[in-house]
């Protein structure tokens, strides 16, 4: 059933993968509990929150081993299905999705169980994007045919237009990680670079147009449809705003989420306050999850903060190396393409801790306080861990036949 394989060995595949895995399973369970530590005074909850995240972690892991014992060839199958329920989805949320924090990302299942759509989406979009990109590659030139490149554009374009309006930093994630995966399969330089160029002169308009534009004019747009259009330009505007010459002048109020991070940064020296020592997180809105990776500096100071960099950094480093292995385009593409979403979000995730961009609301991969995140991001784990595997018994194969060539000679 669905080719699974549990005969070698528990678990299979890249073992620094998995080493990277339970020690991103370990900080989480540490830090949200700590960061949690507020919310669950105020509930008289003590242990809720860290037995709430831990069964998310146990059942995110089962997840990873799980899609880690699928032959990668039924992903094939898989992920572009999910990618059409995961588009139903969107819709679905756009209509009657759960407003939270002023935006609607959520489903409802239960007034327990929510799901979050365009976690899928970036999933199963990637999967999708590694079929167009593989099929169309041109062993002959060595190139991605102008068609495939053109059908990954627009698969790309109407995951994002769904996503946009109720998350924007999700949809230019998506946009960015797409350019990259087309950059990998050696598109036509020509039309590749235009669009590049296109974007840039789009970011600087819009860069322009965001340090420029009135509250009236935002409230306009607003009304038109873009409701969080005022949202993501004081955001802009808050963190491009100059520091007042004296420190007195500085009002520690007007962007609480921003400021309370940097102190918690600020105060955190080379080895922390300590686990569970915290302080900012009694004042820091999201400290389990937007703005987690404060509080791990400053309880861990800046040698933990640089340990989850290097996790990250590492993880990528292990994926490049098992796309070098695979013998196949789509495998190569998909391991790049997941890798390079998950280290993408955590390097969002970590700028916006230390003041670097603007606010986005993007979590810390398998780390931050969520359900779908935690689930989906594990089964990003597991397809990474099937594709190290199957690379790895081809690889085996090879050998064995090598060997008994010499043999025979």
């Amino acid at each position: 059933m669905l080719g699974v394989n549990i005969k070698k060995g528990f678990l299979q595949g890249d073992l620094v993968v998995w080493m990277i895995l339970f020690s991103l399973c370990m900080i989480s369970i540490v830090e949200v509990y700590s960061a949690s530590s507020n919310m669950s005074y105020k509930s008289g909850a003590y242990w809720s929150p860290v037995i709430q995240h831990g069964t998310l972690v146990i059942v995110g892991l089962f997840v990873a081993w799980f899609c880690h014992i699928i032959n990668i060839g039924y992903y094939k199958l898989m992920l572009p299905a999910t990618y059409l329920l995961s588009l139903i989805l969107l819709i679905v949320v756009l209509v009657r999705g759960a407003v939270v924090n002023g935006s609607k990302r959520w489903f409802e299942i239960t007034d327990s169980i929510t799901i979050q759509p365009s976690e899928i989406a970036k999933l199963s979009l990637i999967g999708l994007a590694a079929i167009i990109l593989a099929v169309g590659y041109d062993k002959k030139t060595q190139q991605t045919r102008m068609k495939s490149f053109k059908t990954l554009i627009f698969f790309t374009v109407v995951t994002c237009l769904l996503i946009v309006t109720e998350n924007f930093s999700t949809a230019l994630i998506i946009a960015l990680v797409m350019v990259l995966m087309a950059w990998i399969a050696n598109p036509p330089k020509k039309m590749f670079y235009g669009i590049c160029l296109g974007v840039a002169a789009g970011a600087f308009l819009g860069i322009v147009t965001m340090k420029s534009i009135s509250e009236d004019m935002c409230q306009k747009i607003d009304d038109v449809g873009l409701h969080r259009f005022s949202t993501w330009v004081h955001r802009f505007q808050e963190a491009s705003h100059e520091l007042p010459a004296d420190p007195k002048d500085y009002d520690i109020h007007n962007n609480v989420q921003v400021t309370h991070a940097q102190i918690a940064i600020a105060t955190c020296g080379i080895v922390g306050r300590g686990p569970g020592q915290s302080v900012e997180r009694d004042f820091l809105p999201q400290a389990y999850s937007d703005f987690i990776y404060a509080i791990i500096i400053e309880e861990g100071g800046l040698l933990s903060g640089a340990l989850v960099v290097s996790l990250y950094l590492l993880l990528l480093y292990r994926c490049m190396r098992i796309a070098k292995k695979c013998k196949n385009k789509y495998p190569a593409y998909l391991v790049m393409g997941l890798a390079m979403m998950l280290v993408t979000q955590a390097m969002v995730n970590m700028a916006v801790a230390v003041g670097a961009i603007p606010v986005t609301g993007q979590p810390l991969p398998l780390v931050s306080k969520g359900g779908t995140s935690m689930i989906i991001t594990n089964a990003y784990i597991g397809i990474i861990l099937s594709v190290s595997r199957s690379a790895a018994k081809i690889e085996k194969k090879e050998v064995n036949v090598e060997n008994n060539t010499k043999e025979d000679e």
